[in-house]
């Protein structure tokens, strides 16, 4: 696990402070949320992934016959780039305009709602307003989507780009001596494994390596989770953010506190 995973799997620390996967307040009327996996199932959207899927299945042959006559590592990893990088071409050719097209729904739903953020539905558990149905007909809708003249307002939602948490050098060295530590631990915990007698003492030594990989987690990453806890915290008292939560559940609108949060973590 790294430091975004331990974040998240802590959960909240208070409504008013960081959330990891919380939920939205009631009096928050200026929030909305969406149904990713609704708007998704739309014919549209099920008939480009289809598209996809079958480049995707005709690119896997021409690959697997490319990487037969490849006679290096350098060339199978040259190789794999290249398909990647068409099969990634071909994803903003089919999906990329259905996508600007539901950002520019969202954006002109919001606007007429008077919205400063829309969150995915996942993370809402009570209140704010669901504007599905209103995004998926102008997104359906023949005429052309005209961006809102203006950005959305200042929200009290916060957000943070775990990835760019990531980043930061003394997390970075966390994580790989964590990783590295636990593919260690991995390799002397199998031949212990492999040497026990019985289903008992097999299930004790695996239990033995959760705990020496939690407690070492707990010695490398929990400082850091802690750290950025209160780094997260206090960023939001002095923003005046009700919540804050991961960008990957931002969907539109929102204040980005990222960079405050990570001059704060590189101090």
């Amino acid at each position: 696990m790294n430091i975004r995973s331990a974040i998240l799997f802590a959960g909240a620390v208070s409504l008013t402070m960081w959330i990891g996967r919380g939920a939205v307040a009631a009096d928050l009327t200026d929030v909305g949320y969406l149904d990713q996996a609704d708007l998704a199932s739309l014919p549209v959207f099920i008939s480009a992934n289809r598209q996809l899927a079958n480049y995707k299945s005709q690119l896997d042959a021409q690959y697997n016959a490319q990487l037969k006559r490849a006679r290096s590592d350098a060339d199978r990893q040259q190789i794999a780039m290249q398909f990647q990088q068409a099969l990634n071409d071909r994803q903003r050719e089919i999906v990329g305009p259905l996508f600007q097209r539901a950002q520019l729904a969202i954006a002109a739903v919001s606007a007429t709602r008077s919205l400063s953020v829309i969150v995915d539905k996942r993370v809402v558990i009570y209140g704010g307003q669901d504007i599905t149905k209103d995004v998926e007909a102008v997104f359906s809708s023949s005429q052309a989507i005209q961006p809102p003249s203006a950005t959305p307002p200042p929200s009290e939602i916060g957000f943070v780009d775990q990835s760019v948490l990531d980043g930061i050098p003394k997390v970075q060295n966390a994580n790989s001596a964590m990783q590295q530590f636990t593919t260690t631990q991995r390799q002397i915990y199998s031949v212990k494994i492999a040497q026990a007698k019985t289903p008992s003492e097999k299930q004790q030594i695996m239990l033995d390596f959760n705990k020496t990989v939690s407690d070492k987690q707990d010695q490398l990453l929990k400082p850091l989770v802690d750290q950025t806890r209160a780094a997260t915290t206090d960023v939001a008292r002095k923003k005046n953010l009700l919540l804050v939560i991961d960008k990957a559940d931002v969907i539109y609108g929102g204040t980005d506190i990222t960079s405050d949060v990570q001059n704060a973590l590189t101090k």
